[in-house]
């Protein structure tokens, strides 16, 4: 299930705390998003047809909580930008980041420790 940027500011407001009402959620993020009560409630209906969220009704409101995991939204995420960029692959992506941003020590000490580990669980 692809997810929007506009959705996935939603979410994040969901991620922190769930349930949260339309209206809570547009206080939080309205006024940086510039969104009004509709632009929430459309994303969120989105966001249900997807079944990345669950609505309750409280009396007149409805609660959200999120169905769709933060960790299952970033392996998605990630897995398209590889797939997009770097054909699939990790290595080209690391090179590119080291030569547009300089990687500091604490980076590379853990991109090694990482690489160990992964050779260590190799057969």
């Amino acid at each position: 299930m692809a997810i929007s940027e506009a959705e996935a500011v939603v979410m994040d407001v969901l991620w922190r705390e769930a349930p949260r009402s339309a209206e809570e959620i547009l206080a939080e993020v309205g006024p940086a998003q510039n969104w009004q009560e509709g632009t929430v409630k459309s994303l969120l209906n989105r966001l249900l047809r997807k079944k990345a969220v669950h609505a309750e009704r409280e009396g007149r409101r409805y609660l959200y909580t999120p169905l769709l995991k933060r960790e299952q939204y970033v392996q998605q995420e990630s897995k398209g930008l590889l797939d997009r960029l770097f054909g699939g692959r990790v290595a080209p992506l690391v090179a590119h980041f080291s030569e547009q941003r300089k990687l500091s020590k604490k980076d590379i000490a853990e991109l090694r420790k990482l690489l160990k580990e992964l050779d260590d669980e190799q057969p």
